[in-house]
């Protein structure tokens, strides 16, 4: 289907546009709308009226942006007017949401007057935290931003100049570092004197670049300063006493070309003459001023970025404005400064020379991102970007004076923003945060976990991760030399240092390992040969060293099956007193955590082993500080009229009378375990009032499918699995998982460790 058909129905299928209100609070009861209006609302505004900054407590104010245009300069269009340009607005809106949780109202202006638009903008400022100008022609657009920032309190923002200057200039930077050349040393020239162009020099200069060396361009030649046609007060600023008059001319010998002007205005041979290592960057939209492959054909030493998405380095405002406005609304910045501008570049440039995460490159079809040539500037989808950028500009505005309200504690805050990006990474952060504490608290060292796939190089990438973020003190197994060499392919080495790798075959305690295996399973067919046999493959290595206390937990199944991986576990590690294993799942929805079970060991479980299950769960989710809530489910609610939900009801008794104090009831339906309004309406005896946390299931198949389908169609976020039953904490990964997924079991299994060191203590 061609683009523009795909676009049009896109934005007309079903509710039209892009964007819609959603309420915070609720609105279903009679109490609820005295709350949320009359005559609940007067509290609030009555409290605004005597402290105006109550204004950020009780409304949406300190998190609401105002994207504004005339449409006058939409990118790509040209002067549209405001109703055409409405999709554009509506879009930006949804990019905020994105990559930053900003709520948007986008406001059209039908108006070609700066003093019309200045005063519209103005009386909006009680209703917004911020404003982002949008697609404003030049000059007027300098104008109007000056006037606001100095007649405002809040940030005034005009992306078209400012976003497409940090970004570039982050590339810049990075550039020239490649290219071995300074910032004050570069020939600069600009095609484009528009306000992109303009807000582009402005910044290289405060970076470093010399006025003297910039040589600007627009359609009737180089801007000198004898020239009298075409100009204004924002071009005169940067005319230079170039003798060159055309941009081929300036091209010659120049170190970099900054295109912000139309398709086709350089050709091969202005990009021949430029100094070695040229710079270009070519962000003319949709076309730029020369192709990528053009300026490798005739020089291959040339850096080149573009502002499309299918060459690399694309310079993306979507890199800025999010990120730009998160950092100041969070300080209730009273408006974005130069340094808040720089921090955000440089925060970009240094974060581009940094590993690329994994979830980059997922998001990018596999492609593979590393500092260089290719890749100068972060990705849009970069999750760091949020968490980097943000408090690199809150920090730049409290050191520039504009910041309100001031960060309290930079840790909180990156917890803060990570949990913008998904209630499972708050979930994880919490999990780490605690692991810290207590191993801080208690004065121990961390949990010692033992990796037994140490060739996998994700496992390593999580391994790193790991360490960096005190989450464990890593062991690993396999051959020295192999993890080595993959290592050096990773350029992990140094990361790596000092931390162990065995050979299980050449352990100083391998003997002994093989003793303790043949008397533990020479009554299960294992022999003193065989033994030794299994105590070279790592997984039964790392189950002995779990069970003998020479680590305290371990890791694996990132690189096998499922079976396989815990087979081992079962055999030496063993299962506890209640004699089942089972997996877990830790499904988050809608910031709420609940616990799945079975869903990965039992195949159809008997009433005495889900009552067992149930226990296990209620263990771990006592580690996460839930209050355990077990609903025993099945097709039928209080009926038992078959053998599942019989089965189920047996089950929940078991628990009832073996543990009296922990709240279980069953068999229900699922609806019925996750509404407590159908709990209290149809069942007022069910004991579960709150609607359970804890779901387990009564066969593999549907513990199975229900997580995968709430992870697909429901769009919980997984955790897991989680391995209980085993007398000591040993966690088994699918062997899809990803480098974020190792981390994350990593910090589970760590908290799992040191909560049951806990409870021993307490015993």
């Amino acid at each position: 289907m061609p683009i523009d058909k795909e676009a049009l129905e896109f934005h007309s299928s079903g509710r039209k546009g892009k964007i819609e209100v959603i309420p915070t609070k609720p609105c279903d009861t009679e109490r609820d709308l005295a709350l949320a209006y009359s005559p609940g609302v007067a509290s609030p505004c009555l409290e605004i009226a005597k402290d105006p900054d109550k204004v950020f407590e009780y409304t949406a104010r300190g998190n609401l942006v105002a994207v504004v245009s005339n449409g006058t300069a939409v990118l790509g269009l040209g002067n549209i007017g405001p109703l055409a340009s409405k999709p554009v607005m509506e879009g930006k809106g949804i990019l905020f949401k994105r990559f930053a949780d900003i709520d948007v109202f986008d406001i059209e202006l039908d108006t070609n007057s700066v003093d019309e638009f200045v005063a519209s903008v103005k009386s909006l400022e009680p209703t917004f935290g911020g404003i982002n100008l949008e697609d404003i022609k030049a000059p007027e657009c300098f104008e109007i931003e000056r006037r606001l920032v100095e007649e405002m309190q809040i940030p005034v923002f005009h992306d078209d100049q400012h976003g497409t200057a940090i970004i570039s200039a982050a590339g810049l930077i990075n550039a020239a570092h490649i290219a071995n050349k300074k910032l004050s040393d570069l020939v600069i020239v600009m095609n484009g004197a528009g306000a992109a162009s303009i807000a582009c020099a402005k910044l290289f200069v405060s970076l470093g670049a010399k006025k003297s060396n910039i040589i600007m361009c627009d359609s009737k030649g180089t801007i000198r300063k004898s020239r009298t046609e075409g100009m204004n007060e924002h071009k005169l600023e940067f005319a230079s006493d170039t003798e060159a008059k055309t941009l081929g001319e300036a091209l010659k010998g120049a170190d970099a070309f900054i295109g912000l002007s139309v398709a086709g205005a350089v050709t091969k041979e202005m990009v021949k003459s430029m100094a070695d290592n040229p710079i270009v960057f070519a962000m003319a939209n949709p076309e730029p001023e020369i192709m990528p492959d053009e300026v490798k054909s005739v020089r291959k030493d040339a850096l080149v970025a573009t502002g499309r998405s299918d060459f690399p380095n694309q310079v993306n405002n979507l890199l800025g404005f999010p990120y730009i406005f998160r950092g100041a609304l969070d300080v209730r910045a009273k408006r974005i400064t130069e340094e808040m501008k720089l921090a955000a570049v440089h925060a970009l440039a240094e974060m581009a020379r940094e590993e690329v995460p994994e979830s980059v490159t997922q998001a990018y079809g596999g492609r593979h991102f590393e500092f260089g040539p290719e890749y100068l500037i972060p990705k849009p989808f970069d999750p760091r970007v949020l968490l980097k950028v943000a408090p690199a500009v809150a920090r730049a505005a409290e050191k520039s004076g504009v910041a309100r309200q001031p960060i309290k504690s930079y840790s909180a805050y990156h917890d803060q923003l990570e949990s913008l990006q998904g209630a499972s990474k708050s979930f994880i952060r919490d999990a780490i945060n605690r692991v810290k504490k207590h191993a801080k608290k208690k004065n121990e060292n961390l949990p010692r976990l033992i990796f037994p796939e140490s060739a996998s190089p994700k496992v390593l990438k999580a391994i790193k991760i790991i360490r960096e973020e005190g989450i464990a003190d890593p062991i690993l197994l396999g051959y020295k030399d192999v993890v080595q060499k993959r290592l050096e392919e990773l350029r992990l080495t140094d990361d790596f240092k000092d931390i162990p790798i065995h050979r299980p075959s050449e352990h100083p305690e391998y003997g002994n390992y093989v003793r303790h295996l043949y008397e533990l399973r020479k009554r299960k067919g294992v022999h003193k040969q065989e033994a030794e046999r299994l105590l070279r493959d790592p997984n039964y290595f790392a189950a002995m060293a779990v069970h003998l206390g020479d680590a305290d937990g371990m890791i694996t199944g990132a690189t096998q099956n499922y079976a396989d991986s815990v087979r081992p576990i079962l055999e030496i590690v063993g299962r506890t007193n209640r004699g089942v294993a089972a997996g877990l799942i830790i499904m988050i929805i809608n910031q709420k955590v609940y616990l799945f079970a079975d869903t990965t060991v039992n195949v159809n479980p008997s009433a005495e082993e889900l009552s067992s299950i149930a226990i296990h769960a209620s263990d771990v989710a006592r580690y996460f500080y839930l209050e355990p809530r077990i609903a025993m489910l099945s097709f039928s609610n209080f009926t038992a009229h078959h053998e599942t939900p019989k089965k189920m009801r047996e089950a929940a008794e078991i628990i009832k009378d073996r543990y009296p104090n922990v709240l279980v009831d069953g068999e229900m339906q699922a609806d019925t375990a996750v509404n407590s309004e159908i709990m209290e309406e149809l069942f007022p005896f069910c004991e579960i009032k709150k609607g359970a946390n804890i779901l387990i299931f009564p066969n593999l198949d549907a513990g199975n499918i229900a997580y995968k389908m709430v992870q697909q169609l429901g769009k919980g976020e997984v955790l897991g699995p989680f391995l209980m039953g085993v007398r000591k904490p040993a966690n088994v990964l699918q062997r899809t998982c990803r480098v974020n997924d190792i981390v994350n079991t990593a910090a589970l299994t760590s908290l799992q460790v040191q909560a049951i060191h806990e409870m021993k203590q307490t015993l």
